[in-house]
């Protein structure tokens, strides 16, 4: 019975030996499975955080597009709201055609040069407009401006210069105006007027003429028109203050002074005078005296012994002068 344990025993030894030996086979390989686990985590991680870079990314890509996009439209949009077009054509060295046309009616239509008055074209209802304009000699300032029934406005502004043929001035003297008019060709007549007054013709003849005529009292605008034997035609307007000239007397108190009277309705405002060509002085009134004190003056001077040559000229508010000369012995 003794040696059948002891049978058992190294049986059961055995099976311990073999059991140990299975659990020193298995026990590495969990510990291998616990080290792919450990291992493992990581990589999850890192495919995670690439996922959401990736979609990050893409959300990114259409936020742009959809932004762009909608950018587009609107550009597109704002772009698709027409204007009136200007198109402007030098037919000759003195003319020039004006186009204006649009896919809707037209409101308006004007043009002036420089700052002058604007002159208005029949355009109210049409899509297309023409209009044949004189270009001015010298260099002037074209401005072009037209809207459309929806309120879509245009502009266009262009300088021209052309040569004259005909040439004109126009000098103020005192009360009245020089017209100087001279010409490449021989000049035919030459009209003008007063504001809307008839025109006064004068006939010419000559390559270059003067003239003076009155000036109405106040403020007047003035048109000369000048043709020469070509039928080339210059025009100028500008407007004048008419004025009437200071009134001047120069007198002596008997044989001590002489004596400055002086008026205007504007006023006095500068009195020079002259004694024997040598000796000059010159009053600034306005600078003494308040405009209604300027409108009658009086003013005297001793006298030299012997013989005293006098020039004395007066200037009102205007610039308009009267001058008086006079000789007193003493």
């Amino acid at each position: 019975m003794g040696k059948a344990y002891g049978i058992i025993l190294k049986n059961k030894t055995k099976e311990v030996k073999k059991l140990n030996q299975i659990l020193s086979v298995e026990t590495p390989k969990k510990e291998k499975k616990k080290k792919k686990v450990k291992s493992g985590a990581p990589i999850e991680i890192n495919n995670i955080l690439k996922f959401f870079a990736v979609a990050l990314l893409i959300f990114g890509v259409f936020m742009v597009g959809s932004g762009s996009y909608s950018m587009y439209i609107e550009s597109k949009n704002t772009n698709n709201i027409n204007k009136p077009t200007i198109y402007v054509e030098e037919i000759s060295e003195s003319e020039i055609k004006l186009q204006i046309t649009h896919d809707k009616s037209l409101s308006k239509a004007t043009y002036k040069w420089n700052d002058g008055e604007e002159t208005e074209i029949d355009a109210s209802g049409k899509k297309k407009v023409e209009e044949t304009i004189q270009i001015p000699t010298g260099t002037n300032v074209l401005n072009v401006y037209a809207i459309d029934a929806a309120g879509q406005e245009v502009q266009y502004q262009a300088t021209y210069t052309l040569q004259a043929e005909i040439g004109i001035e126009l000098e103020v003297d005192g009360n009245n105006i020089k017209i100087l008019a001279n010409g490449k060709n021989e000049l035919s007549y030459m009209t003008y007027r007063w504001d809307e007054e008839e025109e006064q013709r004068i006939e010419i003849n000559s390559t270059q003429t003067e003239q003076t005529i009155e000036i109405p009292k106040g403020l007047h605008k003035l048109t000369v028109i000048v043709v020469d034997i070509n039928n080339k035609t210059e025009t100028k307007e500008q407007e004048i203050k008419g004025v009437t000239k200071p009134k001047l007397e120069v007198t002596t108190d008997g044989s001590s002074n002489f004596i400055i009277n002086a008026s205007d309705e504007e006023g006095i405002k500068r009195v020079e005078f002259i004694i024997n060509e040598t000796e000059s002085y010159s009053l600034d009134l306005d600078k003494v005296y308040s405009l209604e004190q300027r409108k009658e003056f009086q003013y005297s001077y001793p006298l030299h012994d012997g013989e005293n040559r006098l020039e004395v000229r007066v200037y009102n508010e205007s610039g308009v002068s009267e001058v008086s000369k006079v000789m007193v012995n003493k």
